[in-house]
């Protein structure tokens, strides 16, 4: 996709009244049988968004905190939420997929203790804390960031694997689940769900003090889908008030804030799904 085409899908979530834009923090697909695919940095793409939109929060889903270190990973951070006015959520996650790792030589191995001593950097520095760390695998000796964001970031913990989310569900602002984790359905979300109010509560915090959201997979077009389907999970689908009436489900199920992972992902799609939005907004307010 073209820096033109991002433009254009960021300024029609925004139009039709989407609430945030997220982009994925990768650097390579290489799956077996298919084609090599990437996109564009999600950090460069981020601070270029919040340059074109005014309303919408940004975020990465989720920035892997392995691809850069902690410091300057809470760096990329500030500088954004500068460019937004105070817009960006921090989505933080260990990563997954083994193949851009290896491909550009960042380590893979012990990947949760790596991320609990990024976390531990990162969510002090953006604090405005003066940070001297010594782990096994990070440091910082006193690191201070500068300019400090006139407004506090928040961060959203990607994950379901209990090392990484004891670690963050002590600090974070939110939660989020991707879909196919949950099988894409409300059931699936809820049992998750509870197993993150029970971690929260391990951790000497209120359950309702960390917003929990889903990505749900929504087709519009089910012929001109192209996202490819690896796993057994059922899209939600069909006419904007069936997607809105499912979208009402997710939410009876805990689902504080829905983000959609669509496809097929077209200005289109997202002018289509404004209907959607009309539709909920018909529900909450009959």
């Amino acid at each position: 996709m073209s820096w033109p085409e991002y433009v254009a899908l960021a300024r029609a979530a925004e139009d039709v009244g989407f609430d945030s834009i997220w982009l994925g923090d990768h650097l390579l697909y290489r799956d077996d049988g298919r084609e090599e695919r990437g996109p564009w940095d999600a950090w460069s793409l981020l601070g270029a968004l919040a340059a074109v939109t005014d309303r919408v929060r940004l975020g990465p889903l989720v920035a892997c905190a392995g691809f850069a270190p902690a410091g300057l990973l809470a760096r990329k951070a500030a500088a954004v939420q500068e460019i937004s006015g105070g817009r960006l959520v921090l989505g933080l996650g260990a990563g997954w997929n083994g193949t851009e790792f290896r491909a550009f030589g960042i380590p893979f191995d012990h990947r949760a203790s790596r991320f609990g001593e990024s976390f531990e950097i990162i969510r002090r520095l953006l604090a405005g804390e003066r940070v001297t760390f010594e782990g096994q695998f990070e440091r910082a000796h006193d690191a201070v960031l500068l300019p400090r964001p006139a407004v506090p970031v928040p961060i959203m913990i990607g994950s379901t694997g209990e090392r990484v989310l004891r670690v963050a569900l002590a600090h974070a602002d939110a939660w989020n689940i991707w879909y196919d984790w949950y099988g894409n359905t409300p059931e699936g979300f809820a049992a998750e769900n509870e197993r993150i109010s029970e971690l929260v509560h391990d951790a000497g915090r209120r359950p309702g003090a960390v917003l929990r959201t889903a990505t749900v997979f929504v087709t519009v077009d089910e012929g001109q889908r192209d996202r490819p389907h690896t796993h057994d999970v059922r899209p939600l689908s069909g006419s904007p008030e069936a997607i809105a009436s499912g979208l009402a489900e997710f939410a009876d199920a805990g689902v504080q804030e829905a983000i959609l992972v669509v496809s097929p992902i077209t200005e289109r799609t997202i002018r289509t799904l404004g209907h959607t939005l009309t539709a909920l907004r018909c529900r909450d307010t009959a």
